[in-house]
């Protein structure tokens, strides 16, 4: 999905709930799984920033946020994803 829609609507933010310590291991899976689009952790595990902000409990978990930060769909996958990003990318 991320090479068909990835333009000025549309961008992934991969954000890490690693732990301290783990920076390596880290680095490490992004490289192996091929990974194009920004990723960002503060090594704080599940006190992350972002995973309090949004209350994630358990991942992997996804959110679409729109430009004026609006979530518009949370844990969408396979076709549901692609139509909603078809949706939100006209």
């Amino acid at each position: 999905m991320y090479k068909q829609f990835k333009g000025p609507a549309f961008e992934i933010l991969g954000i890490s709930l690693d732990k301290p310590g783990k920076k390596d291991n880290w680095t490490k899976a992004i490289e192996q799984d091929g990974l194009k689009w920004p990723q960002v952790s503060d090594l704080n595990g599940w006190q992350n920033n972002a995973a309090q902000l949004y209350g994630i409990q358990a991942i992997p978990q996804n959110y679409l946020i729109s430009p004026e930060g609006k979530i518009v769909g949370i844990n969408l996958k396979g076709e549901q994803l692609a139509d909603k990003l078809r949706e939100l990318t006209r």
